[in-house]
């Protein structure tokens, strides 16, 4: 699965070529610390690149989760609803928030990729 990133360290992890799973990634919950809450948005919800979609809180703090693409709310992780720490122990993997339809897959091409990614956190 090709994965692409954001500069507000969100990931889009392709499941097929127009469907993503979202999440942030291990720099993002490392620097909030252990989740206490998630606010998922709803199945059906059209979502706007750039724009917050969940409230995440943590014992330091809330922070949102943006959108990385223009598209629809297909699916959400209720695991990560009822425990919000599978975000702290598994972001990048059973800790995702939702799955989108993308809009216009051609804006993948202005994220970054793992290697990028990386890079940027460090």
């Amino acid at each position: 699965m090709t994965t692409y990133y954001t500069q507000d360290h969100e990931y889009i992890k392709m499941e097929s070529a127009d469907v993503g799973i979202v999440g942030i990634t291990h720099f993002a919950q490392d620097k909030l610390g252990d989740l206490v809450y998630a606010e998922l948005p709803d199945v059906g919800t059209k979502i706007a690149a750039g724009k917050d979609v969940c409230v995440i809180e943590s014992v330091k703090a809330a922070a949102e989760v943006k959108a990385p693409v223009d598209g629809e709310i297909l699916a959400v992780n209720q695991a990560v609803a009822d425990d919000p720490t599978l975000v702290n122990s598994d972001p990048e993997g059973a800790g995702w928030f939702f799955k989108v339809k993308i809009a216009d897959t051609s804006k993948l091409a202005a994220m970054m990729d793992k290697a990028a990614y990386e890079k940027y956190a460090a």
